[in-house]
């Protein structure tokens, strides 16, 4: 049937952190595998992963990559996803469509942290993972210092993985230096070659009895998911390799176990025997569609065709491609997906494109032209009804800045600008502020910024600049007072008379504006009413401190008229004199937003948090273990928004990268006495 899947793919996402060498690792696979015939490096800037211009000139991934191989029959298709926190949201999404992620780490038991977020994520989506600890040549020197950081390391990962580790390899040295590995499925010794595959040795007594212990390890761990395998040790079997090789590939399929491989992906070290492993044991599509329900369910019609957006990219030359997952179903150059006709087809390498005439289920491609398709989208054709694939959840913003184009003539096309970018990246927000009239884009962090910034000036030549957003203060009173405003004002014609009577009175924080009159008699005719009220919200937009007035009732109490000459234009102009006069004589307050913090961080950074806090003039609510993460804490606490620019700079500083957190806002708090005179001498330069 059409929906039929495809068995000769896998979509594998490479994640991990910063530096930890992912990009290498596909440039290593690209070259084994024969798709390309010289290696590039990061440092360099010639890889196939991170080809647009911004990751180039960091010589670090900013966005998803996609490349394809071939590999003993077998289509892998690779996503290398940024390692930065601040373009996590690239690779949640990315991780949305593929059927197992290797996540890339080195070899330093001081930096596991970096990676809780991360595997807390693939625990929670249950999606299917091995981990790959590069630059193993770095763990240590000596046949015993290898396999001790090695043991010392899997300890450590065992802290932040809510499954079962189990190494499938054990570090062999000579002298100073990382050689080989043992495979503890085939009990094979190898030795690295460079440009070629590892080359079989016969193991020492001493390894030998070594990788004794180090298997039984591993299939002491997989037994805890078989019970067959599990009498077999415990009747001192051993197991045949095939048996073997189907526990791991099912249980890494149904995300049961985590396997662990090591290598040198700079020197192509370790790359082969991990390539022949995802032969062996990475899930099939079919296995990832099994835990999908909506798909499984769409899968018995047989015209099904269900595809999802994982990352949208906007061109310089050929405008919207769309990446897609193609779950079920086939998809060729014209097929209708949600009422449009796709524009192109095409098999993505690197900043290449390749046309193509078609696609299977199971694969993923790009297609052109999906105007209003956004990423994390479900795109079906017309006879398929399905409920929209989950999509991965939205980081909130935590770092703004004000922006503003170097030339006025472009401000006309900046919203669209942003939108676009926005839909390249959907961990970028942009409003505009009516109070401050500015236009304020929102992201994870600086660097995150910077390059959206890049990206308007190089892709749409719009140059922008940029400054820390204005803080929203607002101001109110302490004390209530009665104010008169006469407007009186002559011309050639009828003059303007219009005479009012304030009451103004302070309200309790938070209640807002309220207007009301007293008026008995007509001395102020109900049409001039309204008049009087648009001159107090007028005035009410910038108090007697230069913020707008919040919390505050005003009274029309009386007030006189004039036949001919009143209007009410001519009591709104005297409602607002009246306000000039009064609102100075109500003691006139400052007030900042306070937002409600709560900070997630590793446990052994929280009293370093709690003075971070302090330190920015933060009321500590308390803090306690962070439910369901491993060794974590959430400190709850106020914080003053203009504290809030930086925090998440300095947060992450602290806590090697991985701390975050979220906010609301709360309330209004009174500025302290000895800051509000900056506040207001800061206002007024700007």
């Amino acid at each position: 049937m059409n929906g039929k899947q495809t068995l000769s793919t896998r979509n594998i996402a490479l994640v991990g952190a910063y530096l930890s060498g992912k990009t290498t690792l596909l440039e290593s696979f690209l070259f084994v595998t024969g798709v390309i015939s010289r290696k590039g490096k990061v440092t360099d800037k010639n890889t196939v992963g991170d080809s647009a211009v911004e990751a180039r000139d960091r010589s670090m991934s900013v966005e998803v990559n996609f490349a394809s191989t071939e590999y003993e029959g077998i289509r892998f298709n690779f996503l290398d996803c940024p390692g930065s926190v601040e373009f996590l949201q690239e690779t949640y999404h990315a991780l949305m469509g593929v059927d197992m992620a290797i996540v890339v780490c080195e070899p330093n038991s001081d930096r596991v942290n970096t990676l809780a977020p991360l595997l807390k994520f693939l625990d929670d989506w249950q999606i299917p993972h091995v981990i790959f600890v590069n630059k193993m040549d770095r763990a240590g020197s000596g046949e015993v210092a290898h396999a001790q950081a090695f043991r010392t390391l899997m300890q450590s990962l065992r802290t932040v993985s809510n499954r079962p580790l189990v190494a499938q390899q054990y570090p062999i040295s000579t002298g100073p230096d990382l050689t080989g590995f043992i495979d503890l499925v085939t009990e094979q010794g190898y030795q690295y070659r460079p440009n070629s595959a590892p080359q079989a040795i016969a193991l020492s007594d001493e390894l030998a009895s070594q990788e004794k212990v180090e298997r039984e390890e591993m299939l002491e761990a997989i037994a805890n998911f078989d019970d067959h395998l599990l009498e077999e040790l415990l009747e001192e079997i051993n197991p045949p390799q095939e048996e073997v090789i189907e526990d791991l590939q099912k249980e890494l399929s149904a995300d049961q176990i985590v396997p662990v491989f090591f290598g040198v992906a700079d020197q192509d070290y370790g790359v082969r025997p991990l390539l022949k492993a995802l032969l062996n044991e990475a899930p099939q599509p079919e296995a990832t569609i099994a835990h999908r329900p909506q798909l499984a369910n769409a899968n018995q019609s047989a015209d099904a065709t269900v595809a999802q957006v994982l990352k949208t990219y906007y061109t310089l030359q050929g405008g919207k491609l769309s990446l897609i997952r193609l779950w079920l179903g086939k998809l060729t150059d014209g097929t209708v997906l949600n009422g449009m006709r796709i524009g192109g087809l095409y098999r993505l390498t690197g900043g290449q494109q390749q046309p193509i005439s078609e696609a299977e289920a199971g694969d993923i491609v790009a297609i052109a032209r999906m105007e209003g398709v956004k990423t994390g989208d479900t795109l079906t054709n017309a006879q398929t009804s399905i409920e929209p694939l989950a999509i991965a959840p939205s980081l909130e913003p935590v770092f703004a800045w004000a922006i503003a184009p170097e030339k006025r003539n472009d401000e006309v096309k900046l919203s669209s600008v942003l939108n676009k970018l926005c839909e390249e990246d959907p961990a970028l927000r942009w409003e505009q502020h009516n109070e401050t009239h500015e236009v304020v884009l929102w992201g994870q962090g600086e660097i995150h910024l910077q390059v959206a910034l890049d990206r308007m000036r190089r892709k749409y030549n719009l140059p922008m600049t940029k400054s820390i957003p204005q803080v929203l203060y607002k101001e109110t009173i302490r004390k209530a007072t009665n104010s008169h405003g006469r407007y009186k004002h002559q011309s050639g014609g009828h003059g303007q008379f219009g005479d009012v009577y304030l009451n103004i009175q302070p309200l309790t924080r938070g209640e807002g504006f309220k207007f009301t009159e007293t008026i008995v008699g007509g001395v102020v005719p109900k049409q001039y009413i309204p008049g009087v009220e648009t001159g107090v919200r007028e005035y009410l937009t910038k108090g007697a401190l230069g913020f707008p007035v919040v919390d505050i009732v005003v009274t029309l109490t009386n007030g006189s008229y004039h036949s001919v000459d009143s209007s009410e234009q001519a009591f709104k102009q005297a409602a607002r004199l009246a306000m000039q006069e009064g609102i100075p004589q109500c003691e006139p307050v400052l007030l900042e937003p306070i937002n409600l913090v709560e900070i997630s961080i590793p446990n052994e950074y929280t009293s370093s948090i709690l003075r971070l806090v302090s330190g920015r003039r933060g009321q500590i609510l308390g803090y306690e273990a962070k439910e369901g993460w491993q060794r974590w804490d959430n400190v709850s606490a106020y914080i003053p928004e203009v504290e809030m620019q930086s925090l998440i700079l300095e947060l992450r500083s602290l806590t090697m990268g991985v701390g975050f957190f979220s906010k609301t806002f709360d309330r209004l708090q009174e500025v302290p006495e000895k800051l509000t005179n900056q506040v207001i001498s800061s206002v007024q330069e700007t």
